[in-house]
């Protein structure tokens, strides 16, 4: 990948363009059932640039996992700024099961990289773990939440809402589950 470098203005384009498609298509379900050189032709770039750019299938999941993770932390962030921290973290936890609920295909993709090791996987996980303790910190720093269970414990409710997105009624008990979790986190008065 060419991420040492500054992309011409054209070949940033073209990257958002495969970026995007894939996305898409991961969106769908379907990232592993296409041809990888199918991924040019509907993103409408030459193979040569699907390959510069992202020379192996993997590298381009890890790719849409990557702007996938850094959309979530600028989520966080703009929430911290612009909202009261017990607000901005509620927010950010119920846009959370939004996110997952509109983009299942996307997640079961991506749990694929899971599996190889990847450092790009690990790297993201870790950056939107910082990006929850901000706004847990925040959130204790202004008295609204306890100060004796951390992100680490945020952390394992949305990944157990995620890993039960096949259940029947997921988005119901997953907004209980967002529910459970802020009564619990919230500091008693």
């Amino acid at each position: 990948m060419t991420a040492d470098k500054p992309l011409r203005a054209d070949a940033r384009r073209n990257r958002d363009a495969v970026l995007a498609k894939a996305r898409e298509i991961a969106d769908a379900g379907e990232f592993f059932d296409l041809r990888f050189d199918d991924f040019a032709r509907l993103a409408g770039v030459g193979i040569g640039t699907l390959y510069r750019q992202f020379p192996t299938r993997e590298a381009l999941a890890e790719a849409v996992y990557a702007k996938e993770i850094t959309t979530l932390c600028d989520r966080a962030r703009e929430l911290g700024a612009a909202l009261p921290a017990e607000e901005a973290l509620a927010a950010f936890l119920r846009g959370m099961v939004d996110h997952m609920q509109a983009h299942q295909g996307l997640a079961r993709t991506l749990a694929a990289l899971m599996t190889t090791g990847s450092s790009t996987v690990a790297d993201g996980g870790q950056a939107l773990e910082r990006a929850v303790t901000e706004l847990v910190a925040a959130a204790v720093r202004d008295g609204a939440v306890r100060d004796d269970v951390d992100a680490g414990a945020v952390m394992m409710a949305l990944h157990g809402i995620g890993a039960a997105h096949d259940r029947p009624d997921w988005r119901t008990e997953a907004d209980g589950v967002i529910t459970l979790l802020l009564d619990g986190l919230r500091r008693t008065r």
